[in-house]
């Protein structure tokens, strides 16, 4: 199957910029507060052993932290750059290269999964699709955390770190995530959204939606 352009462009992207990025935000989950509360009641909502998939994983930040809450996690993501950062900074867990969009897992398999601000460079004609298949492969009664910036104003980053690469990172409003998820087949279970931080350089709202596949 030949992979979509914005597949191909975010791959490219982040490959670009991995090393950047990851010292960057290095101390990301440090200076929030809110998002590592938002993780720990998305941990406390997984019910037995299975799995649990960071899909979108980038440098693995939040994966580590969800197996330091005790998860049995492993994180998934597009940038083979980005899983070379994730693998050599947390040794001890599982990534592995490959697209939300389809990914390798057979139905029902997961205890839970998260999508923490992965979700924001796939078209909105396609997040259909996606929430699809984060439904497809959750078991029942598995959560999903979905974190996303909030707006309706999309922010196009050009040659970010002076790297010869751009993409468009595009704010969803909540509403509206919230109503395709329930299309999707998902209950919801929170709606957290909270203002922009000036410390953090922050212009958007933070939203994170916790929604259940029906047990």
């Amino acid at each position: 199957m030949t992979e979509a352009d914005f597949l191909a462009t975010t791959r490219t992207f982040y490959d670009a910029i991995a090393e950047d990025y990851a010292d960057l935000f290095k101390e990301e989950l440090a200076n929030r507060p809110l998002e590592r509360a938002v993780l720990g009641v998305f941990a406390e909502l997984v019910e037995g052993d299975g799995p649990v998939a960071d899909l979108g994983c980038g440098p693995g930040r939040t994966t580590a932290r969800l197996a330091a809450l005790g998860l049995p996690v492993f994180g998934v993501d597009l940038s083979e750059s980005m899983l070379a950062i994730a693998r050599r900074e947390n040794p001890g867990l599982r990534f592995e290269q490959g697209s939300m969009l389809e990914l390798d897992l057979p139905d029902g398999a997961l205890a839970g999964a998260l999508s923490f601000y992965s979700s924001i460079h796939t078209p909105v004609d396609q997040l259909p699709s996606l929430f699809a298949e984060f439904h497809r492969v959750l078991a029942p009664g598995a959560p999903l955390l979905v974190a996303f910036q909030a707006g309706e104003e999309h922010r196009h980053h050009d040659r970010p770190f002076g790297h010869p690469v751009s993409l468009t990172f595009q704010r969803r409003r909540p509403e509206d995530m919230a109503d395709l998820l329930t299309a999707a087949g998902f209950a919801l279970v929170s709606r957290t959204v909270r203002e922009p931080d000036p410390a953090l350089d922050e212009t958007s709202q933070q939203a994170f939606l916790i929604a259940r596949k029906p047990g």
